[in-house]
């Protein structure tokens, strides 16, 4: 048996599964971040405890997927949660349920679910854009997710969209800031002058206002990923998130990359969409287990 846990904004989601990944048994729970790092850490230890407790067979490995970037047994750019930056995850999870432990970002987590079960399968170079409440990129080489020198590879949410801006330095996202669900549901609040969400903008496509902005969004997004196809020269691009089921973002996302890349990879909405860290954590897992 493996286990899974996925530690978001929100929930924390976790999961068992045999060997080869199928899903056994499913638990949630709310993340309560105002509580602080270790509050949550130990509420979710618990879960997991009773998860597995529950769950025929013997556990070999975890895998954790957490927003915020993972580097040398560390959590680094999380601020959402009180102590969460700087948390020796590893360690504790492994000492929480005393077996072999793998720690990646959300992000990359997604990425090693579908390298491993989903459309990036067998492929050497692959990319996985995760369009969501927030922007971010996983980067397979050699049929493997790289991590980069810091743990930060494919942070795109911090690419410039012009020169000068404010940047990481400042402590602002361009990208993401712009053009993630996030930052598309801010802008269209402002034009709009209600609160609204990304998913409820794309049902009012028919408001010239509305149309306007999400054809922009789609065309700041494609930008991005045709550069990262141009750069990385993959044999696929996977794309996943809330944001990769509005049916007019593919095809925008596809002719920009046709346009502008040049040998264009296919573009593909991934097979893990609800879930994707929670599924890539057990990913984690089959690669940390015996």
């Amino acid at each position: 048996m493996i286990l899974g846990i996925d530690f978001g904004g929100t929930k924390v989601a976790l999961a068992t599964a045999d060997a080869a990944g199928a899903p056994l048994r499913r638990a949630r729970l709310d993340t309560r971040a105002a509580d602080g790092a270790k509050e949550v850490v130990r509420r979710a230890l618990d879960a997991a405890r009773r998860l597995v407790a529950g769950t025929p067979g013997t556990l070999t490995a975890v895998g954790v997927a957490t927003f915020g970037v993972v580097r040398e047994g560390r959590v680094r750019l999380a601020p959402n949660v009180p102590g969460w930056e700087d948390l020796a995850l590893p360690d504790l999870v492994s000492d929480g349920l005393g077996a072999p432990v793998c720690v990646d970002n959300d992000v990359n987590a997604a990425t090693a679910a579908e390298a491993r079960w989903g459309r990036l399968a067998g492929v050497g170079t692959g990319v996985y854009v995760n369009l969501g409440t927030g922007l971010g990129a996983g980067l397979v080489v050699g049929g493997r997710v790289v991590p980069g020198a810091h743990g930060a590879a494919g942070e795109i949410g911090y690419l410039l969209r012009r020169p000068g801006e404010p940047g990481c330095a400042a402590g602002r996202a361009p990208l993401e800031e712009y053009a993630s669900g996030s930052g598309l549901a801010a802008r269209a609040s402002a034009v709009l002058g209600e609160a609204v969400t990304a998913a409820g903008l794309f049902a009012r496509r028919d408001d010239p206002r509305v149309a306007a902005l999400l054809d922009d969004t789609a065309g700041t997004l494609g930008m991005a990923v045709a550069n990262l196809a141009t750069v990385l020269d993959p044999e696929r691009v996977v794309l996943g998130g809330g944001m990769a089921a509005e049916p007019s973002l593919l095809p925008a996302i596809r002719a920009t990359v046709a346009r502008a890349v040049p040998f264009p990879p296919p573009v593909e909405t991934a097979r893990f969409v609800d879930d994707a860290a929670l599924i890539g954590a057990l990913a984690l897992a089959a690669e940390a287990g015996p």
